[in-house]
């Protein structure tokens, strides 16, 4: 089944719709100004020529404002015409044949991943982004299937492709630099993600230093020349996060225009002249798309290798007009630093702390405006539907748990089991459409999409006001004894506890009552708390048939890189132990 455009702007309408939402665009983000009418047709020519590709916004930018910083991360500053040179320079080198070369991208934030999505873009390659907190099964299975033609990775990573067979690995380069000769592909990795022990030949290790040369080597060694758009456009697959399953890679639009720009800062304000601080993933759909807005407002980008809150803070007031794009847990982490650390940094500068990629948990929106002020904006998506909706900061304050209303040119839907709309507050299946839906999996499988909306997997419901609340997963519905119980609402009550820091509710199997709830809990520091005091507060708060009857305190909860809590870690580990027992599991950094 393939999705369908929306049907409420066919034809002319749509294109008149089109015309009005640019023009608004380009009056409210200060996109118009600046740079004299020369510079803005040299920006507008090379924009017509390239399309908005990656590659094409910064080209255009280039164009414009050659000068302007586009890129700063821990190594230091690149202007929009030295981005796009090395971009070009490296699109010259990668070692690529074909009509539509394939490159697996195994990258943090840092400007050798943006170098090769925009050397990738410029050469019509399709690009998969793959999970930094992949462990080698995952690895395994996505390079299995996509089947990429080239790696690029960073040299950390060099031990997790030892374990790849060499078949998916022959050609590989390095983002920021070489690993060490002396060490291996073969080096040791966490006994939890070792694969079976080798028995074929196609696993024999591997030394570091007949992998290919970094990109830095190849942009040092190759020639600036003039360099045509591709014949055919560069797609971008990108990788479902996991949690409940093997990942499934989603083809994304090569050209999306501006639309979607006009769709989001319809609802977030975002500017031209604001620094855009991407602490989100890149290889995540939220991260990509903030480089892609802040190039296409001609925005500096500032990475971090790895998220730091207090770096974050640093960075923060290092800078004059500041947009932060982050998931909800990094924000927890700012958070959690002591009072007088985050009085350290001067945060003023601080305009908009856009969120995405996870719900935000209980009443973090609040806690974050009232230590930083109304500046937070959620967005819910997924990445299948990009965006859904989007929360404004009179929205969180009027409740911390919302995921706000859909932006402009998207169209949002409430259905039942039989795809019938549903009243208000009434709870059924997410269904929505916009500007840029993706374009189908992978491995081809199925989308269900009524009446031209996609469904988003979620259960959520619309209340009274007219905004949309996420009430859990479509296939996490716990069904207990014939009671159906949605995981997230014992959390939110869980999470009112002033003792409980963090919270994961999920469902187990039971003999008796088919499935049964259990909750993971992190507490304050300091903080006590009992099995029997979360049972009596779930009992009162939310309904006897939603107590969990498994209770564990653990330290943290286990994560995936964007931030995610992997459900399946939780209920999956051989060595779980008794309720209120306490275990560690491996927890892979944000990022």
């Amino acid at each position: 089944m393939t999705h369908a455009r929306p049907a409420y702007r066919p034809g002319v309408r749509r294109r008149i719709g089109h015309i009005r939402d640019l023009a608004a665009l380009l009056l409210r983000t200060g996109l118009l100004f600046s740079g004299g009418p020369r510079r803005l047709l040299r920006q507008l020519g090379t924009l017509r020529r390239w399309g908005t590709s990656l590659a094409g916004l910064v080209a255009s930018a280039a164009a414009r404002s050659p000068s302007r910083p586009a890129l700063i991360d821990d190594e230091g500053e690149l202007t929009f015409a030295e981005l796009d040179e090395q971009a070009a320079r490296l699109a010259a080198g990668l070692p690529l044949h074909g009509p539509r070369p394939r490159v697996g991208v195994l990258c943090r934030n840092h400007r050798g991943m943006a170098l090769t999505l925009l050397a990738c873009s410029r050469r019509g390659a399709e690009v998969v982004l793959l999970n930094t907190g992949f462990g080698t099964g995952q690895i395994r299975a996505v390079l299995g299937e996509l089947r990429p033609t080239l790696l690029v990775a960073d040299a950390e990573f060099a031990p997790l492709l030892a374990n790849v067979p060499i078949a998916l690995r022959r050609n590989v380069l390095w983002a920021d630099r070489r690993p060490p000769a002396a060490a291996p592909l073969s080096a040791p990795v966490p006994a939890a993600t070792l694969p079976p022990p080798r028995t074929s030949p196609d696993l024999a290790p591997v030394p570091a230093d007949q992998g290919g040369p970094s990109i830095e080597e190849i942009i040092r060694s190759t020639p600036p020349a003039a360099a045509a758009p591709p014949q055919i456009q560069s797609r971008t697959i990108m990788l479902s996060s996991g949690t409940t399953g093997r990942p499934k890679g989603a083809r994304r639009p090569p050209r999306p225009g501006l639309w979607p720009l006009a769709s989001v800062t319809s609802r977030i304000p975002l500017r031209a002249r604001q620094t855009m601080i991407v602490e989100a993933p890149l290889f995540h759909t939220w991260g990509y798309a903030a480089l892609q807005m802040a190039w296409a407002l001609r925005a500096p980008v500032v990475l971090h290798r790895r998220f730091d809150p207090e770096q974050t803070l640093r960075t923060i007031a290092s800078y004059r007009d500041v947009t932060v794009f982050a998931v909800p847990v990094m924000l927890q982490r700012v958070l959690d630093l002591a009072p007088e650390v985050r009085a350290e940094y001067d945060t003023s500068s601080l305009r908009i702390a856009a969120l995405g990629g996870s719900a935000l948990p209980g009443d973090l929106a609040t806690r974050f405006m009232d230590a930083f002020g109304d500046r937070l904006y959620n967005i819910y998506g997924s990445t299948e539907a990009s965006w859904v909706s989007i929360a404004t900061p009179r929205e969180l304050r009027l409740d911390p748990r919302t995921a706000g209303r859909p932006p402009r040119n998207t169209s949002l839907a409430i259905l039942d089991d039989e795809g019938r709309r549903v009243g208000r507050s009434t709870r059924g299946h997410i269904f929505a459409a916009n500007e840029l839906l993706f374009e189908g999996y992978t491995g081809g499988e199925p989308m269900e999409v009524r009446d031209g909306l996609l469904a988003t997997g979620d259960l959520g419901h619309i209340d009274h006001r007219g905004l949309l609340f996420v009430d859990g997963r479509g296939d996490g519905m716990i069904v207990s004894g014939g009671e159906n119980i949605v995981p997230r609402d014992v959390e939110d009550a869980l999470l009112r506890m002033p003792e409980i820091r963090e919270v994961a509710v999920t469902g187990v199997s039971d003999p008796e009552w088919g499935q049964r709830l259990a909750a993971y809990i992190v507490l304050r520091p300091g903080a006590g708390l009992d099995a029997d005091a979360v049972r009596a507060y779930v009992h009162a708060q939310v309904a006897r048939y939603a107590v969990p009857r498994d209770v564990y305190f653990i330290p943290e909860l286990p994560r995936n890189a964007t931030g995610k809590v992997v459900h399946r870690w939780l209920t999956a580990r051989p060595d779980r132990p008794e309720p209120e027992g306490r275990v560690a599991w491996p927890q892979p950094p944000l990022r």
